[in-house]
């Protein structure tokens, strides 16, 4: 039998990944700051504090990237500590943020900037929903400012990431950082306006730097039917796959978004040089869902107490 060795292309990229509020430490005007205080949102009281102290030693670890064999490095920026209050924007963090994406080029190591990562500032938290149409305008100024203060060491642009995931978990699931108005209203409006965030920030970067890359990194998830035998489970896993997998994707190639309620044409939206993918799991659907997982109200359907074990009974099972 014919054996052949299989070689990388040499302008293969092989690197790491993180988030700002992740790594850096100290993001005290994050909305996830405040949220993490809370009691029991998470596992033994646990809180971020430093985190990895990203902030004041990110070189060690881009020492370490590079000494892995790493070419590429894709880090974010904390909005919330760029802008710490409304049109105020941090000069010292923006300057950090400028060494530490040199001291990417210094090492070899190609930056992938990484706007939106679900964090914003915390006293926007609850009236600035992406639900309302002006946080495109907020959005668009954060991500000017950006540009004009970094665009020039940033050759790989990531506008939001996850963003289906993001309005899941923020305005149905409660896992995230929650506004005043949830429910699935509220979700497709943060649907629609974040499809126009990125449209702002692309245009924002392409004016200015028009050979940057631009995308979104999107969760891709598996559902399959948890009977094969069931129509009802494979026609519930093909919606749930539809809206969560390909509506958005859907949306950047035409410039239409086709929720499961609605329509909407959103302007200039078909616009973006590649997307990213992340995958974690895959998951088996019944149908119906469990009885007292919607609730019905006088606007129509919301998640009562939404999980994703629970509403869409999902089981996560291992892919190998």
């Amino acid at each position: 039998m014919a054996e052949a060795t299989l070689y990388f292309p040499p302008d293969f990229r092989w690197g790491i990944a993180s988030s700002a509020y992740q790594v850096e430490g100290e993001n005290r005007n994050s909305d996830w700051w405040q949220w993490e205080q809370e009691d029991g949102r998470i596992l033994n009281g646990d809180r971020s504090g430093l985190a990895c102290d990203w902030w004041a030693n990110a070189e060690a670890d881009l020492d370490l990237a590079a000494e892995l064999g790493n070419n590429a490095i894709r880090i974010g920026l904390e909005w919330s500590r760029i802008e710490p209050e409304p049109s105020v924007f941090d000069s010292a963090a923006l300057d950090r943020y400028r060494e530490i994406l040199q001291r990417c080029h210094d090492r070899g190591l190609e930056p992938m900037v990484t706007l939106h990562h679900t964090a914003i500032r915390f006293g926007w938290w609850r009236k600035a929903t992406f639900a309302r149409d002006r946080r495109v305008d907020y959005f668009r100024r954060y991500a000017a400012k950006v540009v004009e203060s970094l665009g020039e060491l940033i050759p790989l642009w990531i506008t939001i990431n996850e963003p289906v995931t993001y309005v899941f978990m923020r305005y149905l699931a409660g896992a995230f950082p929650q506004p005043q108005s949830t429910g699935w209203s509220s979700a497709i409006t943060a649907v629609h306006n974040l499809l126009r965030c990125h449209t702002a920030a692309y245009h924002t970067i392409k004016e200015r730097f028009p050979s940057s890359q631009i995308g979104v990194a999107s969760n891709m998830a598996v559902f399959e039917a948890r009977s094969k035998s069931s129509p009802l489970d494979s026609w519930w896993a093909g919606q749930v796959s539809k809206l969560y997998n390909d509506a958005w994707l859907d949306a950047m190639q035409t410039g239409v978004w086709r929720g499961p309620f609605n329509r909407k044409t959103i302007p200039d939206l078909s616009t973006f040089d590649f997307i990213g993918l992340n995958y974690y799991t895959r998951y088996l659907l019944r149908f119906p869902p469990p009885k007292g997982s919607l609730k019905q109200t006088g606007g129509g359907y919301r998640y009562q107490r939404w999980k994703l074990w629970r509403s869409l009974s999902l089981r996560s099972l291992p892919t190998n």
